[in-house]
């Protein structure tokens, strides 16, 4: 567990709850309305089926974070919550391939349910969603990109879309699963039968974070991707081919990306983004070749700014962006 990261605020100061729930950490934390996390827990995410089990954990951190308000005299007025997997309208997780413990669980009311949350409004929507609104905003949570694609590359590949400044959600809230979208499905002999999620031929299947450490695995390396990026950071021509090609495959999904929507900015993120210049690279030059002529001329291609703050922050954006449409 990570300790709280101090920012001095003045007794009574409202916070929100910011609370990160991903495929192998949680993380809750207190954000003031300048961006500042107050304090910051984080532990990984229990190995589980069980979502009784995963909510307990995720509960007594959030309890640690008000006990820590609390301490501090500081106000908890919203709480915000990003969580992996498909999330319906009303904060129902569906389906969720990398946290199993989610499948339709009704996590909004349950944290509606705790008693410490009882006089607190709580919003809740998929994590790469709430990535993306933080990432659409620059440090000082000034709104910086109208129009914005995320793709988060972690666990799986997940993605998140903000269009006119706001959050797109599609009609049962559950948009943008951009990892689903299939790219390389065999139709020679006509559509295949579908063998559940991913799909082979899906950019998850291909191109989240797993698809690179089995290619790492394939050649050696104990550790999966990270050991691999790090080879070849330090020189390791085999390391260096198969980081490049997985990032090649990411370059696939930011050219649809930039034909369906034309966006200012698409941004990578998630843990696997900390290859930094060599997914970069390769993925930007991949993207172009498939862009057609004329569109997204101007959008630019680059890594996630807030790193792992991405998740609390995005969480308090949301909770600020949500109330403020509930009041008006």
């Amino acid at each position: 567990m990570s300790g709280p990261a101090a920012a001095p605020l003045e007794q009574g100061t409202a916070v929100c709850l910011a609370v990160d729930i991903g495929g192998t950490k949680l993380a809750v934390g207190l954000v003031d309305s300048r961006g500042a996390i107050v304090s910051r827990d984080q532990v990984a995410t229990p190995k589980t089926t069980e979502g009784a089990q995963l909510f307990k954990t995720v509960s007594d951190l959030i309890e640690l974070a008000l006990a820590g308000a609390g301490a501090l005299g500081v106000a908890v007025t919203t709480c915000g919550v990003g969580s992996g997997g498909p999330m319906l309208r009303g904060g129902v997780a569906v389906s969720p391939l990398n946290i199993a413990a989610w499948r339709d669980f009704p996590l909004r009311s349950e944290l509606e349910g705790l008693p410490s949350l009882a006089a607190i409004p709580v919003f809740v929507d998929n994590d790469a969603t709430v990535a993306a609104l933080a990432e659409a905003h620059d440090n000082d949570l000034r709104l910086v990109a109208r129009n914005l694609v995320m793709f988060t590359l972690g666990t799986g590949f997940g993605g998140g879309l903000v269009l006119g400044g706001r959050i797109y959600r599609g009609a049962t809230g559950a948009a943008a699963e951009v990892g689903h979208m299939l790219v390389a499905v065999d139709v020679s002999n006509g559509v295949p039968a579908p063998s559940g999620f991913p799909q082979p031929g899906s950019i998850e299947s291909l191109a989240a974070g797993r698809a690179l450490d089995r290619m790492a695995y394939a050649i050696g390396f104990e550790g999966g991707g990270p050991d691999a990026v790090q080879a070849a950071r330090d020189g390791d021509p085999e390391a260096g081919a198969i980081v490049e090609r997985w990032a090649r495959l990411v370059g696939i999904a930011i050219a649809n990306a930039i034909n369906i929507f034309d966006p200012d900015e698409v941004v990578l993120g998630g843990g696997a983004a900390s290859a930094a210049e060599l997914l970069l690279g390769p993925a930007r030059e991949a993207a172009l070749v498939y862009v057609l002529p004329g569109v997204g001329s101007t959008t630019r291609i680059r890594l996630a700014r807030h790193g792992v703050r991405a998740g609390v922050l995005g969480a308090a954006l949301l909770a600020a962006h949500e109330l403020s449409q509930t009041v008006a």
